[in-house]
């Protein structure tokens, strides 16, 4: 696959690359993400910069916590449960791509073109805080991971 918009994933693919602690970037072969596809958007093609994050880094990334799930799958299903659970509804396809403390997930939608928007949405003990359970993170999920590997890299908690 051509990397278009996340060469600045590709080339950065070690959390800490001077280091004896390795934590790299893992990822999903095109079988498995075409597999999502059908399942998360009716068999089309996910946004361009969705599929390249998932095939370099959708098993394992360092810029995401997909949380204790065995796959991308299981993640999807906690994700949409806990919206059922709580009443919540995107109201559009989507894909988590982020998981916070139970609570939250980071997501884009996937009608909006090849590098759309990341949104966050909490979907349990909000109590106020967010007015708007709903609320968009990041204007491109390319530019949303580029930030997020700059923070790293400069020793700031991307979380």
């Amino acid at each position: 696959m051509e990397i278009q918009y996340l060469q600045h994933l590709r080339d950065n693919p070690e959390a800490y690359p001077n280091s004896k602690f390795k934590y790299e970037i893992r990822p999903l072969n095109l079988e498995e993400i075409e597999t999502l596809e059908q399942k998360y958007n009716n068999s089309k093609p996910f946004p361009k910069v969705l599929r390249e994050l998932l095939y370099l880094a959708g098993e394992s990334c360092y810029v995401f916590d997909y949380s204790v799930f065995d796959s991308m799958d299981e993640m999807q299903e906690y994700v949409r449960e806990k919206l059922a659970d709580y009443n919540r509804d995107i109201g559009r396809p989507f894909f988590a791509i982020d998981l916070y403390g139970g609570i939250q997930a980071f997501y884009v939608c996937l009608d909006e073109g090849d590098d759309p928007a990341v949104y966050g949405g909490v979907y349990e003990g909000t109590d106020g805080a967010y007015p708007d359970w709903n609320f968009k993170v990041a204007e491109t999920l390319s530019g949303h991971i580029y930030s997020r590997i700059e923070r790293h890299k400069a020793g700031e908690n991307i979380f």
